[in-house]
């Protein structure tokens, strides 16, 4: 990758309230940590927890025009109409769900930009957590991903919760699609201490309405395809709807969106997004679709299996992995499963692959100006128990000897209930479903295998307790 830095190079602005956003500053290759010490200022991130109640400053952008090198076909309607490429805003799309998606897209011909403040990595440094995949830096990856299809993702570094740069990125890239996963999405994260919840809230909420307005303002056909989350609606007693339900009271009937249980101050978040969302469709004809996603598990695609510059994230830790995931993890290194409480909590779970499948086909078959639509996304439910005995019965086969322990529930939640959801509107679209099969299972466990050195086995265990939220910020020094 030596040659491929040194001959590629990207526009860097450093922003303020007083200055341009994509105004060109300087000609570089150089890492984002290095492109920062060149305005000789401090990491923007710096005292993001500790003074979380002051206007962000001090936004940085990195922009590299996007020239289209291939000829795709174009994506079709539901209607059957084809149309050129969309141009899609990722946002968010340095993240799991995000940096797979906007590969996906590229990769489907689709013109994109991936907009992201770069603060889950950061997250990772204050917390002393790492990805079981070492990641690179998102500009090798971007640089990465043009050498081997000759396609250019552009690339805004900043946060959305500054409305200055997200309306100029808005201005800059005209987006008619923009995916929104830009959220601290960690529900053990929300909780760790008070100042991890209000930035959990700020962070997610206001991101949102920033989105919002800055669709009505300068991009009123755009549509937003925003992720959710299943946790929205809990563990009711009765059949859980996509997005409304029709109910009858006192002898009438009216559909109405289906009441939300939020379980974390993350999933709270959500739930406001959604209201947000709701109202901005009906008072401003905005077209959006709501993916309520359910567990995702997996770290390939077809796109980023091509290199393994391009290789997703896989987090293990007790903080940001999600069960499969970490089940894996603790079979390949020889700890004990650890099941939550009595281990009947039931979710829904998705492969990756079939997160950035669900996206496309959002995308391809947009929402109608002022619709706001509400699509389930999960292809299996599973039981934590279940999962472990999938995990036990697979890390058998390989000659692992996996063993499962019920640990103390960290959270606050049923451990066994009732749970049967809906979600027949993305497969209605063409969703194929990539189920939890032997084989997957035995690839998810021969890659955690293969990377078992990288494990800090420290960072396993649970350490976030729903019930003893601390006060003071928990961080590892620099």
């Amino acid at each position: 990758m030596a040659q491929l830095l040194s001959s590629s190079s990207c526009s860097l602005t450093i922003s303020s309230r007083n200055n341009s956003y994509l105004k060109p500053f300087n000609q570089c290759s150089t890492p984002f940590s290095i492109a920062l010490a060149c305005n000789n200022s401090k990491p923007p991130f710096k005292k993001l927890f500790l003074r979380e109640h002051k206007p962000r400053k001090g936004s940085v952008v990195v922009h590299a025009a996007s020239v289209s090198t291939s000829q795709e076909t174009p994506v079709q309607t539901s209607s059957g109409d084809p149309f050129k490429p969309q141009r899609a805003m990722v946002i968010g799309g340095d993240g799991y769900c995000g940096w797979a998606t906007a590969l996906h897209l590229s990769n489907k011909g689709y013109e994109v930009a991936i907009v992201d403040s770069l603060v889950r990595r950061l997250f990772d440094h204050q917390l002393g957590l790492d990805s079981l995949t070492p990641i690179s830096s998102i500009q090798n990856r971007l640089q990465c991903w043009k050498s081997l299809t000759g396609k250019t993702i552009e690339l805004y570094i900043g946060d959305i919760c500054d409305f200055e740069f997200l309306s100029e990125t808005f201005k800059s890239f005209e987006p008619n699609a923009v995916v929104h996963f830009g959220e601290q999405r960690s529900a053990p994260y929300s909780m760790i201490d008070r100042s991890r919840a209000v930035y959990t809230q700020q962070n997610n909420v206001i991101g949102t309405l920033n989105v919002l307005f800055a669709i009505k303002e300068f991009g009123e056909q755009c549509h937003l395809v925003k992720l959710g989350t299943m946790g929205e609606y809990g563990t009711p007693n009765i059949d859980i709807e996509e997005g409304y339900i029709t109910i009858t009271h006192n002898g009438r009937t009216d559909t109405l969106p289906y009441p939300k249980q939020a379980s974390s101050f993350y999933h709270l978040s959500k739930v406001h997004d959604s209201h947000n969302i709701a109202f901005t469709c009906k008072a401003w004809d905005i077209r959006a679709t709501d993916l309520n996603q359910g567990v995702v598990y997996g770290v390939r695609t077809d796109e980023t299996a091509m290199h393994e510059e391009l290789y997703n994230r896989f987090d293990y830790d007790g903080i940001f992995g999600t069960a499969l995931n970490r089940f894996c993890v603790q079979a390949a290194v020889g700890h004990p499963l650890t099941v939550y409480g009595k281990g009947g909590q039931t979710r829904g779970f998705l492969d990756i692959r079939d997160t950035v499948q669900c996206v496309e086909l959002a995308i391809a078959n947009p929402a109608k100006p002022g619709e706001f639509r509400v699509f389930n996304q999960f292809t299996e439910q599973f039981s934590v128990n279940q999962l472990a005995n999938l995990v036990t019965k697979a890390g058998e086969k390989l000659g692992l000897d996996v063993k499962t322990i019920n640990v103390p529930n960290p959270r606050v939640e049923a451990e066994e209930h009732y749970y049967n959801c809906k979600n027949t509107k993305l497969v209605d679209l063409g969703l194929r479903p990539h189920f939890l099969s032997d084989s997957l299972l035995d690839s998810l466990l021969n890659f955690a295998i293969q990377y078992k050195d990288r494990v800090d086995t420290k960072q396993i265990m649970p350490s976030v307790s729903w019930k003893k939220t601390g006060v003071k910020t928990k961080t590892v020094s620099a």
